[in-house]
């Protein structure tokens, strides 16, 4: 049953992969609305620990939010426009409001053991892999800011 488990999680990794890469094709891209942050998801053995990379440019540090609910990665927050009087856009290109990534993490995690840093745009959480987790409500985890 291991093999069918195995097969299963593959075909479920290309499918989230086909639908990421289907937001970058440029006639699907206007379908969007609003900021959707990119992000990495990697594993480490020694420690085993959990690596999430979000890219959030132009995100003020204050409006991220990052919590942790049984097996997902909540990050939550906002990218303003900026106000610039007498402004006529020529083009509009660059996503902005607000936001919230979702990351599937696949592992229980040690919410109490993570961290987060947001630093030139760029957040990174860590979280410890834990042996079992009970814990079903979010667990917030504190931003400190570069």
């Amino acid at each position: 049953m291991t093999g069918r488990r195995r097969d299963l999680d593959d075909l479920q990794a290309e499918i989230q992969e086909l639908f990421a890469d289907l937001w970058q094709v440029p006639r699907f891209a206007g379908l969007r609305r609003g900021f959707r942050p990119q992000c990495d998801c990697f594993r480490t053995d020694d420690p085993p620990v959990l690596h999430v990379v979000v890219e959030l440019p132009g995100v003020d540090s204050e409006t991220v939010a990052v919590a942790v609910s049984g097996q997902v990665l909540v990050i939550a927050g906002a990218r303003q426009r900026p106000t610039i009087p007498g402004a006529r856009y020529q083009s509009m290109e660059i996503e902005y409001g607000v936001f919230e990534r979702r990351v599937e993490l696949g592992e229980d995690v040690d919410a109490a053991g993570a961290t987060a840093r947001y630093e030139r745009g760029m957040l990174k959480v860590v979280l410890p892999i834990a042996q079992r987790n009970t814990e079903q409500e979010p667990t917030p985890i504190e931003v400190t800011r570069g």
